[in-house]
């Protein structure tokens, strides 16, 4: 993304989301966080799913569905 453009609000949420994910792992020593013992029940990691969830349909709501 060229830095000339605004984030909105969903993609502002997704980044925040980003930097704890990534502080997370940094924290535990990790690359990702597949190896964590965490890795189905961390809420931070939902958290994440949800906000690239919402940057992609902008809010317009729906299910989440894999």
């Amino acid at each position: 993304m060229e830095n000339n453009q605004r984030l909105d609000e969903w993609d502002e949420k997704l980044e925040l989301k980003l930097v704890e994910l990534n502080e997370c792992q940094t924290t535990n020593g990790l690359d990702s966080c597949t190896p964590c013992d965490k890795f189905f029940e961390c809420e931070l990691r939902k958290r994440y799913i949800l906000a690239v969830y919402e940057s992609m349909n902008k809010g317009s709501g729906g299910g989440f569905e894999f």
